[in-house]
């Protein structure tokens, strides 16, 4: 049986996990606004160079190699912004999972434990049905192991598809700015 103590310990250890995450959210929020704030005044300052830039052209020939000088850059940052982003969310989204995975595992040798509590206060002849529940629980653990190591996979896949796509958009706009 649980006892009040350990009921009151359990929330207690629910409230600061779920603080835990909030401030871990808010951090995340925080290095999305540094790098909005960071992207804006890049932005505004070459806006103003790029005006100044084609305020001082003289031909229509001069106007197209600004325009073709212009473009690499802009994908390069554009690349850059977007990775950045992606660490953000990325490691914001691995703090939460890890959170979730300290949380389950902890879950599962609390429970574990009542299992063989129980199991040491059980009648005699029960002995089946312990052996069933640790066979059910040790399954699920190995399920849920198997989830979150395809879960990592897939994670890890994604990441490597959009720094190839990164990369790709940037060698892309490289060759187009050559061409012209």
């Amino acid at each position: 049986m649980l006892t009040v103590e350990q009921i009151v310990a359990a929330q207690k250890a629910n409230v600061e996990t779920l603080f835990g995450l909030t401030n871990k959210a808010f951090a995340g929020v925080e290095k999305l606004v540094e790098l909005n704030i960071h992207a804006s005044k890049a932005a505004l300052a070459d806006v103003s160079d790029n005006t100044k830039a084609m305020l001082s052209v003289k031909d229509a020939q001069e106007l197209l190699a600004l325009q073709a000088g212009l473009f690499q850059p802009l994908a390069e940052k554009t690349a850059s912004y977007s990775r950045h982003l992606y660490d953000i969310a990325s490691s914001t989204g691995a703090e939460f999972t890890n959170a979730f995975e300290v949380q389950a595992a902890e879950g599962q040798k609390k429970f574990m434990a009542l299992v063989d509590n129980a199991a040491k206060n059980a009648p005699a002849g029960s002995e089946t049905a312990v052996a069933v529940m640790k066979s059910a629980v040790a399954a699920a653990s190995n399920a849920f192991e198997s989830v979150q190591k395809a879960v990592k996979q897939a994670s890890d896949l994604a990441e490597q598809n959009f720094n190839a796509v990164s990369t790709q958009a940037v060698n892309t706009a490289k060759a187009a700015s050559k061409k012209r």
